[in-house]
């Protein structure tokens, strides 16, 4: 299969006709998960992800009085891939909820200052919480594209903080997350020396290294993840960063469209 791969890049294809820089098919739906303060669905080719945010009120950390906070969990549900084990969360869960929190978190999407309701005592504690439904590839895209848009989406109620009986009010009516940047996480591949966009599973399987690059709107990068050894050139890499801006435009738009649209429909 490496071989096959490899002969394809060097004619300048890849397995599925699609181009280096081509990403497979996004679909992004917001807003399926009743229960949850805001939900997040997307398809990237077959891999599917589906995002639940929930909240709730607790104490800030001792380090950060005046920041919410924000906490990222990842499952790897065994029905989405023989390769996924039940129990408690492996290694490849962990590196994934970490890059995707990392992403957000340095491009402050979240603006955690705006979610204190008592510095040093009462924040609002934000759970993003990713589901893998199905895996074939390319998992740390999809999760961040449904990371942000479920987080775009989501609908908190409002907060009231009597001073004079410090007792806080839970209102009926809603508000939005302070989310005020899109930050979008685009994913290389390295086999043997091409580099190739939003691989897929079998190209996952045979590649010699993986980049992830995460930028936001503003011309930054919030994270840079490589993996799974190999190593990358400073051209590879100066690439990578330039393509990773260019890409994550065209997919923060499918972002906003499929939110507003959520919000549309109610």
């Amino acid at each position: 299969m490496r071989d096959h791969i490899i002969n394809l890049l060097k004619e300048g294809k890849r397995i599925d006709d699609r181009g280096f820089e081509d990403y497979r098919p996004i679909e992004i739906e917001v807003g399926l998960i009743e229960k949850a303060e805001g939900s997040a669905l997307v398809k990237l080719g077959s891999t599917q992800v589906l995002v639940g945010i929930k909240t709730t009120l607790g104490e800030p950390f001792p380090d950060t009085p005046n920041m919410g906070v924000m906490t990222t969990n990842v499952e790897l549900v065994p029905l989405a891939s023989p390769t996924f084990e039940p129990g408690p969360p492996d290694e490849r869960a962990i590196e994934l909820a970490r890059v995707i929190d990392r992403g957000i978190r340095e491009s402050r999407a979240l603006n955690l200052e705006k979610m204190v309701i008592v510095p040093g005592k009462i924040v609002r504690v934000v759970f993003i919480d990713v589901h893998v439904l199905d895996h074939d590839g390319n998992l740390m895209d999809a999760i961040g594209i449904a990371a942000i848009a479920a987080l775009m989406n989501a609908r908190v109620p409002k907060v009231r903080y009597n001073e004079e009986t410090e007792e806080v009010e839970i209102l009926e009516e809603k508000e939005p997350l302070p989310v005020e940047k899109i930050p979008v996480p685009v994913t290389f591949a390295k086999i043997g020396n091409t580099l190739v966009v939003d691989p897929s599973l079998e190209e996952e399987q045979v590649m010699d290294g993986r980049l992830t690059i995460t930028t936001d709107e503003t011309g930054h990068i919030s994270a840079v993840q490589k993996s799974e050894g190999g190593a990358f050139k400073l051209e590879e890499v100066m690439y990578a960063v330039e393509t990773a801006f260019k890409k994550a435009e065209y997919i923060r738009n499918l972002i906003v469209e499929a939110v507003e649209k959520g919000h549309a429909k109610g």
